[in-house]
């Protein structure tokens, strides 16, 4: 019987992945080898697959074939739909017809196996053996939702980039889920391609970037709800002014693929207002590309990957901006961007103290195991206490001794209070947040407050 691995891919970044992987030996032999792209766009329609991104082309070669998951389930979204149970026979063996796979073994090597499309894919291939691989900072974190018999007992590992050396990601531990490192060579060596057949394939889109420039990393926060469009904008204004308080005089802004055009003028008025020059790169290129092309002097973001690969993958110094707020508005406490907000607020300096910027080295592993570890394993059993009981105790003694006015952020006194833990709301206020009355008087007061203001 024919062998067949099917990689599921969304990003160019995680395709990267999955090419580091291949090279650096990860899986076993196959007959074919088939990529797997999904477009999970809010409106695909309208938006470039990653095999239509800058320099896939590099990394086309690792497999025999290519199909489009989007258009086996057309007029179906990938992000929000799965197969009925009564249904995964048929479309396997539509999916089968359509793949020509007749009766191959398959295998599946999927990302973000908590959420479509790669539980779909996972369940119209019932009995495949799946091997998940992480393409950013969320795999340090828990897993988010319950996966089912027919998911968590047939994953057998996790792959993923050593963006923190010493940390152990919580992803899948709780089904005794191994993690192995995609060696960070095999993945430096994949986004060289990368960049190389970027320029090969319509000239070299960085040509105009400075070499040594600081670069500012946009996330369209404002579009997740985290954070109001007037906020945002002084966030990236935030990362202009600390980067010419740290002497940059040239500064690239890099903003996210779908933030509005006219967003980038605040920018390019408060840089020339600091007397820095401003280039906004709007080719969807990797910010890893631009590292390797343009080799910028700083990287300056919010919580955003590529913080840490510049850290981690290129010895690039990094700031962020923009966290403690964070921490505090994500909804509800179990929100999967938690840990990665928690890993840079943690570890990356801010970008507003120059002298702690100038003055930051990345932390050894061993470091990382002493300080970081146990606050990661902390906020991770805070945010799934149901799915990590075996960490309460470790938890709660990390609470018992180290909440401070610095590790306050990183928790939520009703969550604590939820869980019976260590900085819990005292037992004689518990009433309090669920009493009508006080919550009326709060917001009456909140009410004269804001009146009186403005």
């Amino acid at each position: 019987m024919a062998r067949t691995q099917l990689f599921l891919a969304s990003t160019l970044y995680g395709a990267a992945t999955l090419a580091a992987a291949l090279d650096a030996g990860c899986f076993e032999a196959a007959d074919r080898r088939i990529l797997v792209v999904s477009n999970n766009a809010a409106v695909p329609e309208i938006t470039p697959p990653l095999d239509e991104g800058p320099g896939f082309a590099a990394l086309r070669t690792r497999f025999d074939d290519m199909v489009s998951w989007n258009e086996a389930i057309h007029p179906l979204h990938p992000g929000g739909w799965s197969p009925r149970a009564d249904d995964v026979p048929i479309w396997e063996r539509y999916i089968r017809s359509l793949w020509g796979l007749a009766d191959d073994s398959i295998e599946l090597i999927v990302e973000s196996i908590q959420v479509e499309p790669a539980l779909a894919v996972a369940a119209v291939f019932q009995g495949a053996p799946i091997t998940v691989y992480a393409d950013g900072l969320m795999s340090y974190g828990p897993t988010r939702n319950k996966l089912g018999a027919l998911v968590d007992t047939r994953i057998d590992r996790l792959l993923h980039l050593d963006l923190v050396p010493g940390l152990v990601p919580l992803l899948l531990s709780e089904h005794g889920v191994g993690a192995e490192v995609v060696p960070t060579e095999d993945f430096t060596k994949v986004l060289a391609e990368v960049a190389e057949a970027s320029a090969d394939a319509g000239g070299d889109s960085l040509a105009d970037v400075p070499q040594g420039a600081a670069l500012l990393l946009g996330q369209y926060l404002s579009a997740l709800g985290l954070l109001t469009a007037a906020e945002e904008e002084e966030l990236h204004l935030e990362m202009v002014r600390g980067a010419a308080a740290l002497g940059h005089k040239e500064i690239v802004f890099k903003p996210h693929p779908t933030a509005p055009v006219h967003w980038t003028e605040p920018i390019r008025a408060e840089a020339a207002r600091l007397g820095c020059r401003l280039t906004v790169l709007n080719t969807p290129v990797l910010a890893e590309v631009v590292y390797v092309k343009s080799r910028p002097a700083l990287v300056v973001g919010c919580f955003s990957t590529a913080l840490l690969t510049a850290s981690a993958l290129y010895g690039i110094p990094v700031a962020r901006t923009g966290t403690k707020l964070l921490l505090e508005r994500l909804t509800p406490y179990q929100n999967s961007n938690r840990v990665p907000v928690t890993i840079v607020h943690a570890l990356l300096p801010d970008v507003t103290d120059a002298a702690a910027v100038r003055a930051w080295r990345s932390p050894t592993p061993q470091a990382v195991a002493a300080d970081l570890t146990p606050l990661v394993r902390t906020v991770g059993y805070c945010m799934q206490a149901q799915a990590y009981p075996h960490l309460r105790d470790e938890a709660a003694a990390w609470l018992s001794t180290n909440l401070t006015a610095d590790t306050w952020p990183y928790f939520k006194r009703r969550r604590l209070t939820s869980l019976a833990m260590p900085g819990a709301i005292p037992s004689k206020l518990a009433f309090v947040p669920r009493n009508r009355t006080v919550r009326r008087v709060a917001r009456r007061a909140r009410a004269f407050k804001k009146a009186a203001l403005g």
